[in-house]
């Protein structure tokens, strides 16, 4: 598959999953936007990618502020043009019971999880559908498809990032605009790392396939609904977990 003379953004891109597609799209031949809050991390993956022979940009943005989310979509539309791709990669939650966390938590994991990424998305539809063509994905969680034991309000935000993008699939469908969604299980990211090894061991072993995902397994999937092979293909959320959750 090639994305030759495509433009991709993708949040969360300096590290973990994020990484990982972007690093697959800029293999593809795309000119890729590293979108991230860390600096330094991203400034570091868009030059690894453009030491590789690729095209890669860094450009800064916090998905939980507004203002940041504006700016920065003006500023790819400036620079770059209206993206082919964009994947909204970006994630972040914490574990604990529920009744234990702060109204102000909440609010930070659903803005970077839920609000930040409908955000992003509402700034660049327009210009893909005077366009007639897209692809946004958008990557949950199989937490969103099934719950996750003390992660409910992060459960909840990419539960609503599923319901969004099967909705934004039936409103942008007609114009030529694919809307898809990738759900990770447990993967090898630097999240996880956080994760006492009692849990990890535990999740291995309640996988099927016995073992963490990989980054760029999750990327793989992402890469099939930002080509053509995805082009009859929309509204739909695919499960990268092993076979932890088979649940429809």
């Amino acid at each position: 598959m090639t994305l030759k003379d495509k433009l991709a953004v993708v949040t969360g891109a300096a590290s973990g999953i994020g990484a990982a597609i972007a690093g697959k799209l800029a293999e593809a031949g795309a000119t890729v936007v590293v979108a991230d809050i860390q600096d330094d991390r991203g400034e570091s993956r868009a030059a690894t990618l453009r030491d590789s022979g690729h095209n890669a940009q860094f450009v800064r943005v916090d998905l939980t502020d507004a203002a940041s989310v504006a700016a920065f979509a003006a500023d790819v539309q400036a620079r770059f043009g209206t993206p082919d791709v964009l994947v909204n990669g970006a994630g972040w939650g914490t574990t604990h019971p529920f009744w234990e966390g702060s109204p102000e938590l909440w609010d930070r994991i659903i803005a970077l999880n839920f609000v930040g990424p409908m955000r992003l998305t509402k700034a660049f539809v327009p210009a893909m559908i005077q366009r007639g063509s897209g692809r946004i994905v958008n990557i949950a969680s199989d937490a969103g498809r099934v719950g996750s034991l003390g992660e409910t309000v992060y459960s909840g935000a990419k539960g609503g990032l599923i319901a969004f993008t099967k909705s934004l699939a039936r409103e942008t469908a007609r114009y030529g605009i694919g809307v898809n969604c990738v759900c990770p299980g447990p993967t090898d990211t630097p999240l996880m790392a956080a994760v006492p090894e009692k849990v990890t061991e535990a999740l291995k072993k309640a996988i099927p396939m016995r073992r963490l995902g990989r980054p760029e397994e999750v990327a793989d999937a992402v890469m099939f609904f930002a080509g053509d092979s995805a082009s009859y293909v929309t509204g739909q959320v695919l499960s990268v977990s092993g076979g932890l959750t088979m649940a429809g």
